[in-house]
């Protein structure tokens, strides 16, 4: 099989491309280029590539260095500033993941190969009528499913996750075993390819600050000030410079530029138990259809944020187009939901938490989880 295997100069990757040569492949490794939003050069990216040629020159392989520069910051950082701008919470790895990795690579250099390879950890099954589903990987903590719940069933049939079966401390052993270059090596944080940038100073870049009140919800007293309602995000807890804590942002006013807040961490303004969702997008198809018209909806499992913890519920269509892609859905959760954050995916599985069926976009409705 003919396999192009995209790494990143990181542990994950690196083993990946070890057990495809230990069942015998040869993939031609890639690595994606993205500079700064300034078009300059990011150092880690060096020390990434150095990595990579390590690895290369290890196995025996091609490497090729490809630039989507331009790509990725007019599609994925565009798209998370234009969300963080309307007062809502972007998902940047979701679209790079389905506009970048498995978008415009695929269509560039991806699709002269049978399979692309990379480290996420996630897998594929094949049902009785040879249709491939995403699924879960066996590390739960690991698990990086949601990130790719945005993707289509042509991405998903084009590609395989060497480590979707292994959990990451054997991972890590491997990577020893093989005396890897980076076996050692600090697992990355940041978000997609920007690395080690910090995400309020991209913000603070592009959107600048604006000082604005930080009042408590339940009394509407004033507690302290921010420096814009675009650095905070339902549900978060640090960062707000408040004392007399734990406080959770709760809400957020975008026209008056104020965000509330509620305190302890029971408060019951940061949970709810209901998640609209727009833009419903199924990776192979829709696996209930008219089914979920009904008024008690479907069992599922669902995640809201990137998490090892699968939320039990229902899913019922409630509008838009008919029942599949593109329509209107509601998940009514068993158990409270902390920090609903419009803007976010509601990446939804089946009851199991096995199969990762696709995502919604959460949005906002004034009457919710009130």
């Amino acid at each position: 099989m003919n396999i192009a295997a995209l790494i990143s100069g990181g542990v994950d990757s690196a083993v990946a491309v070890h057990r495809l040569v230990e069942q015998g492949h040869s993939p031609h490794l890639f690595y994606i280029r993205i500079g700064m939003d300034e078009d300059e050069g990011d150092c880690s990216a060096e020390e990434d590539i150095e990595m990579c040629s390590l690895i290369a020159k290890r196995y025996g392989l091609e490497l090729d260095v490809v630039s989507l520069h331009e790509e990725y910051w007019e599609n994925v950082m565009e798209y998370a500033l234009r969300t963080v701008r309307s007062g809502l919470t972007p998902n940047p790895d979701i679209m790079c993941n389905k506009m970048i990795k498995f978008g415009f690579f695929e269509e560039r250099w991806g699709r002269a190969f049978d399979r692309t390879a990379t480290g996420h950890y996630a897998s594929i099954t094949t049902d009785a009528e040879g249709y491939e589903w995403l699924a879960t990987a066996v590390d739960p903590v690991k698990d990086q499913t949601d990130f790719l719940a945005q993707i289509s069933y042509s991405q998903l049939s084009h590609l395989m996750f060497p480590l979707g079966d292994i959990p990451k401390a054997r991972v890590r052993e491997l990577a020893i075993e093989a005396r890897l270059p980076n076996a050692y090596r600090k697992d990355s944080q940041g978000i997609c390819f920007l690395g080690k940038i910090n995400y309020n100073d991209f913000i603070r870049r592009h959107l600048g600050e604006r000082p604005g009140r930080i009042v408590e919800l339940e009394t509407g007293k004033v507690l302290g000030s921010h420096r814009g309602y675009w650095f905070h995000t339902i549900g978060q807890r640090k960062g707000l410079g408040l004392s007399g804590g734990p406080w959770f942002v709760v809400r957020k006013d975008i026209a008056e530029n104020t965000i509330y807040v509620s305190n302890g961490y029971d408060t019951d303004k940061q949970y709810g138990r209901t998640l609209h969702l727009g833009e419903m997008h199924f990776i192979t198809r829709d696996p209930w259809g008219v089914n979920a018209d009904g008024p008690e909806g479907v069992e599922i499992t669902f995640k809201n944020r990137h998490m090892p913890a699968f939320m039990p519920g229902r899913l019922r269509h409630i509008g838009g187009t008919p029942s599949g892609e593109g329509g209107e859905y509601m998940i009514e959760s068993d158990e409270r939901v902390q920090g609903i954050a419009p803007g976010q995916f509601a990446v939804v599985y089946d009851r199991a938490g096995r199969i990762c069926y696709g995502s919604g976009v959460i949005m906002q409705f004034k009457d919710d989880n009130e």
